[in-house]
C-alpha cells in the first residue's frame, strides 16, 4: 500500500511495499545510515504536507521514530568506533575519542 503525498509516492510501513532493491520496508531500515536518512526526510516531507488520512499519518510516524533511532544507534557505534591518532613517544598509536567540553 501506498500513500500519495502532493507528488511523492510514500509506502506505508507494514504494507508490505518492497524498495527499489526489493527488500521490504522493514529490511531497509537497518540499511546504511544514508538511506534510512533519506528515508526519514521523505517521511517528515510527506508528513508536513498534511494532507494525509489519519492511519496513513500514524503509520508514517511509527516508522520515522523506528528509522530515527536506528540512525541514533548508527551515529553511537561511529562516534565509539573513531579512534584519535597520537604520538607517543617514537611511535603512533590510538586511543578513543573522547568528545571535548566547548565554551562559549
Amino acid at each position: 500500500m501506498t500513500t500519495r503525498t502532493g507528488n511523492d509516492t510514500l509506502p506505508v510501513a507494514g504494507s508490505g511495499d518492497t524498495g527499489p532493491d526489493g527488500e521490504s520496508d522493514a529490511s531497509q531500515e537497518e540499511g546504511s545510515f544514508e538511506s534510512s536518512l533519506e528515508r526519514l526526510e521523505s517521511i517528515v516531507d510527506g508528513l508536513e504536507e498534511g494532507d494525509l488520512p489519519l492511519e496513513a499519518a500514524l503509520a508514517l510516524f511509527e516508522e520515522g521514530v523506528a528509522l530515527t533511532r536506528c540512525c541514533a544507534e548508527q551515529l553511537g557505534a561511529a562516534e565509539r568506533r573513531i579512534e584519535l591518532l597520537v604520538r607517543e613517544g617514537a611511535s603512533w598509536g590510538t586511543r578513543p575519542f573522547e568528545e571535548s567540553e566547548e565554551t562559549d
